[in-house]
C-alpha cells in the first residue's frame, strides 16, 4: 500500500488515480505525517449474466418452468388483489 502527502495528491491527482485504477492498491492520503484519507478501487462487481455463466443451461426446461409457475400460486389467480382485505 502506497502513502502520499496531501501536496503529493494535488500536484499528480491523475498518476494516483491512474495507478490506483490500474494495479488495483490502496493509496494512503496523509497531512502533517497522519493519514486523513484512503483511495481505493471501487469494489468488483458482475452482470446477471456472469452471475449465471456457471451454472448449467438451461435451468429448468419450459415444461418445469410452467410446473413450478402453476405450483408456486395455486390460489392467487391472474387478478390483482388488495393485500389489505
Amino acid at each position: 500500500m502506497q502513502t502520499v502527502s496531501a501536496t503529493d495528491l494535488a500536484r499528480n491527482t491523475r498518476q494516483i488515480l491512474d495507478q490506483v485504477a490500474s494495479l488495483g492498491e490502496c493509496v494512503m492520503v496523509e497531512r502533517n505525517h497522519t493519514v486523513v484519507a484512503q483511495i481505493a478501487p471501487p469494489q468488483r462487481t458482475m452482470t446477471a449474466a456472469q452471475a449465471l455463466a456457471g451454472l448449467p443451461y438451461p435451468v429448468l426446461t419450459p415444461a418445469q418452468a410452467n410446473a413450478w409457475l402453476a405450483d408456486s400460486k395455486p390460489d392467487l389467480g391472474e387478478g390483482v388483489r388488495d393485500p389489505w382485505a
